[in-house]
């Protein structure tokens, strides 16, 4: 059987998605994911248009691994939270793939989808159409953005070696709060307490349930 009869579409992506998971996006070349397959790089040609056809495959296959919120609205906050903890822990696994996110080939059906699911939810849950223009970008710049800060902060101390070590390096003489927020990164954390991304998500989600709820009372009080 020939070679190229053994690869598939989802083949050469899954394998593209291991190379830059395990190697960062900028090992992804056609020569490079053609070796780890083992065939020749034009072979890939027969089940691929192209780089930018590979790199929008494996945005849609990291988006689809997000959860998506329910949108009958019953507990869109709820619904939200776990939607917003499943794509930030996504985009962990995957750590090139939020800036791919914002500067990708092309927008796929699985982001529109997760996007019309984020709007229904907040629409489900009685947000108007403005608030829920607000209140999306307000989820989707701390999701994408935090994560994107993370990913570049952790790729930034690697070159310092480990995290702790570096930490315990910095002269911190005359910076009292400096040097208490570093021990606050050092110390031993309990397993229950939420990290910084579920902190930040919270004050958004609590700030728009505020929002929400002071809109509907306004409107109570015109009617």
């Amino acid at each position: 059987m020939p070679t190229q009869a053994k690869l598939s579409r989802e083949r050469v992506l899954h394998a593209a998605l291991a190379l830059a998971d395990s190697e960062g996006i900028e090992a992804l070349t056609m020569r490079r994911l053609a070796q780890a397959l083992g065939v020749e790089a034009m072979t890939l040609y027969y089940h691929v248009a192209n780089k930018d056809d590979i790199l929008d495959g494996m945005v849609e296959a990291v988006v689809g691994e997000m959860a998506l919120p329910a949108i009958d609205g019953a507990d869109w906050k709820g619904e939200l939270r776990r939607a917003s903890i499943s794509a930030h822990d996504v985009l962990i696994r995957h750590p090139w793939a939020a800036s791919l996110l914002l500067n990708g080939p092309r927008v796929n059906r699985a982001r529109l989808r997760q996007m019309d699911a984020i709007l229904g939810c907040l629409r489900g849950g009685g947000f108007t159409a403005d608030m829920t223009d607000h209140a999306y970008h307000a989820l989707d710049s701390h999701v994408t953005g935090f994560t994107l800060w993370q990913v570049g902060i952790s790729a930034g101390l690697e070159r310092f070696g480990p995290v702790a070590d570096f930490m315990e390096s910095v002269d911190t003489a005359g910076m009292p709060h400096l040097a208490e927020h570093i021990r606050q990164h050092l110390r031993e954390r309990d397993p229950d307490e939420p990290g910084e991304f579920e902190f930040g998500l919270d004050l958004v989600l609590d700030g728009l349930e505020r929002y929400l709820a002071a809109s509907q009372a306004s409107d109570r009080s015109i009617g």
